[in-house]
């Protein structure tokens, strides 16, 4: 029997905790760099390029456009400006160098694209959209090399019958004092497309927009003339204002273009200067109408419809819309979800072996009572200090605008990949084919004998990093509520989620009965020991599965080999003598090859697949969600149920392969002609985001069933069969 079988999980969470962190800085590293390695980034539904234009170089008071240059799919569109009744404009992020200062986006003419009952307004074919950069006295090229390196993050919306959100990192060098203009004939044209500014008119005459009831009346001066009797398309600049797919009517009256537009019933903007573009033939004109008379009231931003919001408050989930104080009741209820949630949580195939190799180790010193409490003590702070830490990042991001909810972590594949490589490592320790003792420097491998009280701290961190992943399925409605609140609430709900996790291990540390009850000391622990290196492997395997839905068969293949390679060097570090001399140098550079020729499979985000649509033999058809679709499909008649999920969410997957995968289910479905609308959570998605978190949640799973003229139903996390076709059969 082994003398000390357990002290080897101490002594490594130092070691773990720097990998984790490690994990986090090469998220925060793929996050800038992007997937992209140049400028040219291709999707299935298009091919986007970042190119320059300057003719005389990159000169102060020369002209140097940059743009993206955007070559659609047959059917497929991305949007202008104003989106039109669905989509999202496109959007430019530069990282540019000192001296160079990006200006808006040229805008050229739009289309409008019919859909249904909507209309859009956006691009198809290939466009281009430049943007003008001023080139400050100040600018210097690199050194030795006289060029210019920019850097444009993009994300676009590209949509046919269905949406998908895209995005891409450009990186591309200009020659700072050569000629670059081998795309001038393009930046020529999109330049000669975009709207040309006319007159206001004379004071007094100036063209304007009067409110006239529920309808605006337009009034143009200064078109040419040689539009005079021609019918115009019309493209107001700012969203939310008319009915953009309503009939209107147009007249002209001498040189004055005038129309009759109807206003939108759910109008949220009321702009004073009105900017709006006529085209006729090709050409666009912006025009900035002075407003006459008063807006009608703004509709309420486009939240949660009241039925909706009446069926939240009814459900468990229901939480405020606001950002204000929750009354009593709901804030206890809150907490006491989380509490809940973080007990379950230690039976997770991840957290188990953490918890029960520590509470087994009170079986070794069942009498110190003294030193059991302070570990028990340092390792709930360790627990809640990092879940504080998750909420208050979580809370910040959203505060400065970022659209992120909790599993946000597992939407990039480097903490997707780092995590199968810290649970690859615990695996192979917990079955013996190391030890951290035996390659980590004396001073952190003697930190558990030293400082005790540190080492289980740390067996807390690492706790909340396993576990983490795991926590939507079990308080979903709980953190959704930590958006609502004020920052001490919402991070006390973190803090109760924490105190569940950490409650196993603080009642053995400080209820005698409990270490009194283990079994003696023996080669039980070293066989428990390696038992649980089989949970931590098949959580790998989950891990690599979720890989392999955000970055492809070939990233979760590069994962798989750099897995490899991560093992043997933890195999020859534990050599000795002559075989580690030898083989570890080996293994780390093949490691370090191996790393530098798959990791960019790995952080490349596959695209996304054309649809997501999904039938069986027997059940209806799935389709992927798109913002408003649901709304669209209830107001046709027709009921819809939507499914918020993610290939990383445990309670997700079982969800979908037993209520949702149900015979009787998927027949009740058809039987009342259920319109059915997945929501894929896998890669970062703003637009579901911010529906997540109008249903007052901020995690996946989250089901809802629409009816038309009914409240809306919001289902609980684990989904049950008789509760949801009780539901069906009630439409």
């Amino acid at each position: 029997m082994p003398q000390r079988p357990l002290p080897f999980f101490a002594r490594a969470i130092l070691f773990i905790a720097f990998l984790l962190a490690g994990a986090g800085a090469w998220a925060q590293l793929a996050s800038k760099a992007g997937g992209a390695t140049g400028a040219v980034v291709t999707t299935p539904h298009v091919r986007a390029e970042l190119i320059a234009h300057a003719p005389q170089g990159i000169e102060p008071g020369q002209p140097l456009w940059l743009g993206l240059q955007i070559t659609h799919q047959p059917e497929w569109h991305t949007y202008w400006k104003n989106p039109g009744d669905s989509g999202l404009p496109i959007e430019m992020a530069w990282t540019l160098p000192a001296g160079l200062d990006a200006g808006e986006i040229a805008w050229p003419l739009p289309k409008k694209i019919p859909i249904g009952t909507l209309a859009n307004y956006g691009y198809e074919d290939t466009v281009l959209l430049p943007v003008p950069v001023t080139v400050a006295s100040t600018f210097a090229p690199q050194a030795l090399s006289n060029d210019a390196t920019v850097r444009l993050r993009a994300t676009w919306l590209v949509c046919r019958k269905e949406c998908i959100p895209e995005e891409g990192d450009f990186t591309l060098t200009i020659p700072a004092r050569s000629t670059t203009a081998m795309h001038g004939a393009a930046f020529d044209a999109a330049l000669a497309a975009q709207p040309r500014p006319i007159a206001s008119g004379t004071p007094g005459q100036e063209s304007h927009a009067r409110i006239e009831g529920s309808t605006l009346q337009l009034s143009v001066q200064g078109l040419p003339e040689a539009l005079r009797g021609k019918a115009l398309e019309l493209f107001p600049e700012t969203p939310e204002v008319i009915e953009n797919a309503a009939a209107w009517t147009q007249a002209w009256k001498g040189a004055v273009w005038t129309a009759e537009v109807p206003l939108s019933a759910q109008r949220s903007n009321s702009p004073d200067p009105m900017p709006v573009v006529l085209a006729a033939d090709g050409q666009g004109y912006r025009a900035e109408l002075k407003v006459l008379g008063a807006w009608p009231t703004v509709a309420a931003a486009a939240t949660v419809s009241p039925a909706l919001e009446a069926a939240l408050k009814a459900n468990v989930a229901g939480v405020p819309a606001s950002t204000s104080s929750a009354p009593p009741l709901t804030l206890l209820a809150a907490l006491l979800g989380a509490l809940l949630g973080g007990l379950i949580l230690n039976l997770m195939p991840c957290v188990f072996p953490v918890l029960a190799i520590k509470v087994v180790g009170f079986a070794q010193h069942a009498q110190d009572r003294r030193a059991h409490r302070l570990s028990g003590i340092a390792y709930t702070a360790g627990v809640v200090l990092s879940f504080l830490a998750l909420g208050a990042l979580m809370l910040g991001l959203r505060a400065a605008g970022e659209a992120i909810g909790w599993g946000f972590q597992l939407q990039s594949p480097a903490v997707v990949a780092g995590l199968a490589a810290l649970f690859t490592l615990i695996a192979l320790n917990l079955a013996g084919v190391f030890e951290f003792g035996h390659f980590l420097p004396s001073s952190v491998a003697s930190l558990q004998a030293r400082h005790p009280v540190a080492d289980s701290f740390l067996t807390g961190v690492l706790a909340v990093a396993v576990a983490s992943p795991c926590t939507a399925p079990f308080m979903g409605a709980s953190l959704g509520l930590t958006a609502t609140l004020p920052g001490p609430q919402a991070l006390a709900v973190f803090a109760a989620l924490g105190l569940g996790l950490a409650l196993p291990y603080l009642a053995a540390a400080f209820v005698p009965a409990v270490a009194r009850a283990l079994p003696r000391p023996g080669a039980w622990m070293d066989t428990l020991r390696k038992f649980m290196a089989f949970p931590m492997l098949a959580t790998v395997v989950w891990l690599v599965w979720v890989l392999g839905q955000q970055s492809g068969i070939d990233g979760a293949g590069a994962l798989l080999i750099l897995l490899v390679a991560l093992g043997m060097v933890a195999w020859a570090l534990s050599l000795a003598g002559t075989a580690r001399r030898f083989m570890a140098p080996v293994s780390v550079l093949a490691l370090a090859l191996l790393a530098w020729t798959f990791a960019p499979h790995i952080t490349n985000v596959a695209a996304a697949p054309m649809s997501t649509a999904t039938t069986s033999a027997t059940g209806p058809q799935w389709q992927a969600w798109t913002p408003g679709a649901a709304e669209q499909l209830v107001a046709s008649g027709r009921p819809v149920f939507v499914d918020f999920t993610a290939a990383w969410c445990v309670t997700c997957q079982y969800n979908k392969k037993t209520t949702l995968a149900n015979a009787d289910v998927q027949a009740d479905f058809s039987a009342k002609n259920v319109a059915l609308l997945r929501a894929d959570w896998t890669r970062r998605d703003p637009a579901i985001t911010a529906a997540l978190a109008q249903l007052g949640r901020s995690g996946v799973p989250v089901y809802v069933l629409h009816a038309p003229g009914k409240a809306p139903v919001v289902f609980s996390e684990i989904l049950g069969e008789a509760e949801l076709r009780a539901a069906v059969a009630a439409l």
